[in-house]
Formats: C-alpha cells, structure tokens, sequence
C-alpha cells in the first residue's frame, strides 16, 4: 500500500526553501529537532504542506535551515514514528497522517428536534418577503401556464434580473450570458461536467467548500490543493501552482471565502488572472457568499477584474442559498454566451430545467434584493460577534479570526481533536463538523472546526456551553475512524 502511494504521488515534491520559509514562520530560526517535526505536523493538518508530498533530502532542509543535518534526521525518524511521514529506500520521505485518522463523519440529517444544527452554514428564509414573492409568482403564473414549461436556459425574465444585478455590481453581462440552475452546485456540477475530463487536474484551495471538493472527485478530476490560511492565499504559490500543474480549472472562493472567510485582496484576484490567461486554465468562481459582506463593501465580480480577452477563462457561479434561503434551490452561472449554450445542452439529459414556480419566486426576491440586506446583514453581524463573545467565554484558550463577511469561524481548537470533539458534543444535541470535512486532503485540519453563526445569539450560546460540557470528556487525538458514514455539510 505504501509504496502505491509514493508512485502515485511521485509528481508533488517540497522544495527546502520553501518547507523552510514555512518552518521559520511556525517555529522561528534555528529550531530543535522536537520543535521541526512538530512544526510539520502543524503545517501538514494545517493543509499548508499537502498530505503525501516528498519533503527535501535531509542534507538540503538543513542547509536551508541553517541547522545540522542530525536535528533533520531526528526531526524526520520522529515524524515517521509518530505517523506523519513514510520512507521509502530509493524515493525519499514523504507525508502521513497517522493510521485512521481520517474523516470521519457525524452528521445526519435531518438533525432532529431539539438538535442545534452548526453543519450547515445557511440561514433561514426571510418569511415575510418569501410569501409575497410566492404570491408575486402565483400571479405571474397564468402568463406561463400555456406554454409546455421547460426553459433549458432559465425564464427570460429571470435571466434578465441575474444580468442586471451583475451589471450594477460592475460587470456589464448579457442575458444570454447567464443561464439558471438548480442551486449553485447544480451551477458548480454542470461546469465541471462540461469543461474537465477524468484525469483532469483541478487547483482548489485547502481548506474549501467540502460539496465542491466532492463534486471535483466524482468527475474523477485531481485536485491540486494551495492554502488558504487566517492571512489569506499565498498569491506566488497560486501562480506557481497553475504554471507548474497546468491545471485545465481553478476553483476558487474569493469573497468571504468557505470556511476561513478570507477575502482576497485584489492585487492578487489581478495577478491570478493574468497567470490563468497564461496558462489556459479555466477560472470557477463561487460567488455563493459574495453578498454577505459584514464589515467591508461588497466586492466587485471577480470576472470584472480580468484583463481584455481574459473574461471568456472566468465561469462565474452564484445562488440564493446564502443570501434568502436554501430551500429555493436556485442557482446561475454568468460566463461566455457560447459556453451559456453549451452547458445548457449538457444539462438537458440529466435535468431538463429548473422549475418555473421557483424562478418566478426568486424573480421577485431578486428585484427586492437590496432591502433583504439590509436587515440580513445587521443581523448577521450581530450574530457572528456574540458567538465569539460567547467562545471567548467559554473557551478562552480556542483562537480565531473574526471575518470581514461570510457565515461561519473557522477556529483553531488547539490540538487534532475536531472528528472527536463533533462525536462527542453530538450526544450533547449539537451537530457539527470537524475541519477535516473541509480538507482537500484527507485528515487534514483535524484540528479545526467551523461554526456558523446563523443562529440566533440565544441558541449559539446554548451550543457553545454544550461544546465545552464535551470538551471537558475524554478527547483523545487522531481518533477519526471508521469508515465514512453519508454526511450533510452546507
């Protein structure tokens, strides 16, 4: 088994002074041998460093370093006894995880009365204005009852309002530059579906929106993870990688980004526009959560950014999952006109259009958007502060990063006990999900998880006192096994 490993991975390889740059970052200059493998094993459930990549040769780490080759050679036999790296005669050493930690899964839905749901990162329908709109499309209805009901591209109507809002927002778009679909990762499937082809190289950021990263292996495409951490994307290594693996897409996040709620400067949104137009990769932006920007201005489309000629290389994806509600299942996807037909093709023998009574609710949603917002936003903003004020509480030694926008904390628990930790406080009636649901790489961020704030102040706090009943339990690292059970994650 080991050694399919390495001949399967013979391709990702760890230069010195990068792995160093990174060690000095984690634990500072001249570290101990103790010291270095602990730091690689922060950087590797971190996803900083991917799961079964070749580290440097002993002799050149410790040139990088600046420390003898013997503290290497000690950092690296602790590494292999404690799981975390495999040797090879002839191949190297390469990174582990250690046997079964894995992900592991514990949510189920539906979650059932009484249990606080924080695996779900979507808030509930604005009621008042999703009844008018209901009724709006119920009046609206007689207009389309005549016809047969099937609009492969989406109804005009709607269409045209998606268009609109990208226009205002800073991206002149054409309505038949969009085409309407069945939720984002409806959007998200059908692209993937039409544009990679098994085998396929994919850049994903790690950690990233677990579904996508699904979706990615079921086309049988290979993920090439890069980190997203607190500060953000490492804008060289983005570069780097799409020169370097020639991935045919990139999936990325950009606004508020799931689940660290990173936004990405623009400088780099500009430079990685120009490396993708270099290299012919095909850039899918999910634009899930762009609207729900909390402490800053709303970002501008990604696509906006790109240079001349560029634009046609961005798929723009989006819904209103975050922003109204995820029962209404209605996503879009704004790119070329060509490829806007090409995908509605594709569409047809697996989904034949998304429902007109929907599409004409989310046409009336859609037009009273910005006043939906305004009182979402408020909201929101309150939520998220007083769950961080209620982890402070309870949880002073947890640490995290208060988001400019988004839904969710991504929290750093201190020690690889997510998967455990979820188990356990499940049996206190709070489902949730350790971080390594969100890692590209299996097992990864083991020591993170990601809490919404979309429940009322009232109820985050009723969850975080039972996280810390849980916490007080007997949580042992690395306990993530099993096989893995059918898990709901939004």
């Amino acid at each position: 088994m080991a050694d399919a490993r390495v001949v399967h991975t013979v391709d990702r390889r760890l230069g010195s002074r990068q792995l160093a740059q990174l060690l000095t970052g984690a634990v500072g200059e001249r570290p101990g041998y103790r010291a270095l493998a602990s730091g690689v094993c922060t950087l590797l459930l971190d996803g900083r460093i991917p799961l079964h990549t070749r580290l440097p040769a002993e002799r050149e780490l410790a040139s990088a370093l600046g420390v003898s080759r013997a503290t290497v050679t000690a950092a690296y036999d602790v590494l292999r006894e404690g799981g975390y790296a495999m040797s090879r005669r002839g191949a190297g050493t390469w990174t582990e995880l250690p046997q079964g930690q894995r992900p592991s899964s514990v949510a189920a839905f539906p979650a059932g009365d009484g249990v606080l749901d924080l695996a779900v990162a979507a808030p509930g329908a604005p009621a008042a204005e999703l009844g008018a709109a209901l009724a709006a499309a119920g009046a609206m209805l007689a207009e389309h009852a005549p016809t047969p009901g099937y609009h492969p591209y989406g109804i005009p109507e709607l269409r045209a309002a998606v268009a609109e809002r990208f226009n205002r927002r800073g991206l002149p778009t054409l309505p038949d530059q969009i085409l309407i679909t069945t939720g984002a990762q409806h959007a998200l499937s059908l692209t993937l579906a039409l544009l990679g082809r098994p085998g396929d190289r994919v850049l994903v950021e790690n950690p990233s929106y677990p579904n996508a990263l699904d979706a990615i292996r079921g086309a049988g495409l290979r993920a090439v993870p890069v980190p997203v951490t607190e500060d953000g994307w490492d804008a060289g290594l983005v570069e780097s990688s799409l020169r370097q693996a020639a991935p045919r897409l990139a999936y990325l996040v950009p606004d508020f980004q799931n689940p660290t709620g990173a936004l990405m400067p623009r400088e780099q949104r500009v430079r990685i526009l120009e490396t993708a137009r270099a290299t012919g990769t095909w850039l899918l932006i999910d634009e899930t959560i762009a609207d729900i920007a909390l402490d800053v201005p709303p970002p501008a489309p990604f696509a906006s950014l790109a240079p001349h000629g560029a634009g046609e290389q961005v798929v723009t994806v989006g819904s209103l999952s975050k922003t109204h509600w995820g029962g209404l299942r209605i996503g879009w996807v704004r790119a070329g006109s060509r490829l806007i037909t090409e995908l509605a093709m594709k569409r047809v023998p697996s989904d034949m259009s998304t429902p007109v009574i929907e599409q004409l609710v989310a046409l009336h949603l859609l037009r009273g958007m910005d006043d939906v917002l305004r009182e979402r936003l408020p909201r929101l903003r309150a939520q998220r502060d007083a769950l961080a004020a209620s982890l402070a509480r309870h949880m002073p030694e947890w640490r995290w990063r208060v988001p400019p926008g988004g839904l969710s904390l991504w929290v750093d628990v201190g020690r690889p006990i997510a998967s455990a930790l979820a188990r356990a406080v499940l049996a206190q009636g709070v489902r949730i999900e350790g971080g390594s649901r969100f890692g590209a790489d299996p097992g990864t961020h083991e020591h993170r998880l990601r809490i919404p704030y979309t429940l009322p102040a009232e109820l985050s706090e009723q969850a975080v006192r039972r996280l810390a009943t849980a916490l007080s339990t007997d949580l042992r690292p690395g306990t993530a096994t099993g096989a893995p059970h059918h898990h709901w994650v939004a």
